[in-house]
């Protein structure tokens, strides 16, 4: 039986707590605080040493009461733990405060305390509500349900088994096909060729950045398919320009994907790169701040310029359709195949890579035009005018052209062994006809009769 106390230097104190101990689960005394009542204190300890007896017996699964007790514990203090985690794995700001941002939205939404709270019919009638009201995109639906999965998956990582499975796993997504609110386009070469004159020859600033500035910006862009961030990150030292084949290096922690990648670069773009480079340190930035600059407003501005329209019937253009989705574009209006394209635009599949590629009917049209048509030759000495082909005489038709005596095609001895011919064969596909349609049974050898 548990035994309470009150330690020494507490005894004679008017509301000092009791203390009790007992024999945990392992056999090892402990020592606990109780109540300032005795009796109170005392019920405790039993209580304790009751369940403790209980696990020692093996009628209380340790594992999943460790799992009930931290279902009881605050969400909050896991959601600042990862946090800490996207933090740790070299995430970018931005994406780390748009994934905490979707999480809390929901956990708040969702009026959850702690995780034994957490459901997933929850999330998806708060979130369906939500779509109704704010009327959202399918798209941005799906972002916070990869939110909240990605908090999912942390909590039930075998690392951590803070929950045992993710509770949000399996919840439908949303189709993003068929509710686009931000189609892009891409330029044509004519189009791109005019922007870049215009944002040269318009004498003002935007976004802090000069027109001869801007257009640097628009043709490495376009030249290499490399997005805004990682143009950003770029400095004197990512590009190597005397190799044999020049290249430029995206690092890891700007990449989107958050692997190093080497890209080839254009003969035309390596000799501007010369003049932009000349006057740089080996660290300095190619194009300062460019990350905080909105993208946007570069392009609109340079388009309403050029008298391009920013927005048509088949999408806007961009900072990122104007130079990725045209580079992209480009390539297969140009030959490359689509793995080439796939390979330039680091794309893991191909189906990404055909979502930038805008090929419309023009296009499509000059294909077709390209299918060779030399079939039509095929045959034209020995075919009629529509393209069948025309029999020769026989021997019986020239006899009785000349007045002979074969005045009937059947008496030539050769026309009836060919007629034979095709009647045995035809009579042999019959047979072979019937038997694949009627299979004969399979007999032992020795079982079969010899007439």
């Amino acid at each position: 039986m548990a035994s309470v106390f009150k330690r020494g230097r507490d005894k004679g104190k008017r509301g000092a707590a009791w203390h009790f101990e007992f024999i945990d689960e392992k056999g090892k005394p402990r020592m606990r605080k109780g109540f300032t009542d005795k009796g109170l204190t005392q019920q405790l300890a039993n209580k304790v040493e009751a369940e403790a007896k209980l696990r020692r017996d093996g009628l209380i699964d340790l594992e999943q009461e460790g799992i009930n007790q931290r279902k009881r514990s605050l969400i909050e203090q896991h959601l600042l733990a990862f946090e800490n985690g996207q933090k740790s794995k070299k995430n970018t700001e931005k994406h780390v405060n748009l994934t905490m941002t979707r999480v809390r939205f929901i956990v708040n939404g969702c009026e959850w305390t702690v995780l034994g709270d957490m459901l997933a019919d929850d999330v998806e009638d708060f979130m369906t509500e939500h779509q109704e009201d704010k009327d959202i995109s399918n798209r941005t639906y799906n972002h916070y349900l990869q939110a909240i999965d990605s908090f999912g998956n942390w909590l039930a990582h075998p690392k951590r088994r803070i929950i045992q499975t993710n509770p949000f796993a399996g919840i439908p997504r949303r189709n993003a096909e068929i509710d686009i609110r931000h189609q892009r386009r891409a330029l044509t070469a004519e189009e791109f060729t005019r922007v870049l004159a215009a944002a040269r020859n318009s004498g003002i600033s935007v976004q802090c950045y000069s027109g001869e500035v801007r257009a640097r910006i628009y043709t490495l862009s376009y030249m290499t398919g490399l997005r805004k961030g990682e143009i950003a990150s770029l400095t004197k030292g990512s590009f190597n320009l005397q190799a044999a084949q020049p290249i430029v290096t995206v690092e890891a922690g700007a990449s989107k994907h958050r692997r190093k990648d080497v890209l080839p670069l254009h003969p035309q773009l390596v000799t501007e790169l010369k003049d932009w480079l000349s006057e740089l340190g080996p660290k300095d930035a190619l194009f300062p701040k460019l990350g905080k600059r909105k993208g946007w407003k570069l392009i609109r501005k340079d388009l309403e310029l050029a008298g391009i329209p920013y927005r048509t019937a088949e999408g806007v253009a961009d900072f990122h359709a104007a130079g990725r989705h045209t580079h992209i574009t480009e390539l297969l209006r140009n030959g490359a195949t689509l793995p080439e394209a796939c390979q330039l635009a680091r794309h893991s599949d191909v189906r990404m890579t055909m979502k930038y590629a805008h090929i419309g009917i023009d296009d499509q049209a000059k294909a077709l035009a390209c299918l060779p048509t030399t079939w039509q030759g095929i045959g034209r000495d020995s075919t009629g005018g529509d393209g069948h082909s025309v029999a020769e005489p026989d021997a019986g038709s020239q006899d009785e052209a000349s007045g002979g005596n074969n005045k009937s095609p059947v008496k030539n001895e050769a026309f009836v062994g060919s007629c034979q011919s095709e009647t045995a064969d035809a009579e042999t596909d019959e047979k072979w006809r019937r038997r694949e349609l009627n299979p004969r049974p399979a007999m032992h050898p020795r079982q079969r009769l010899h007439v």
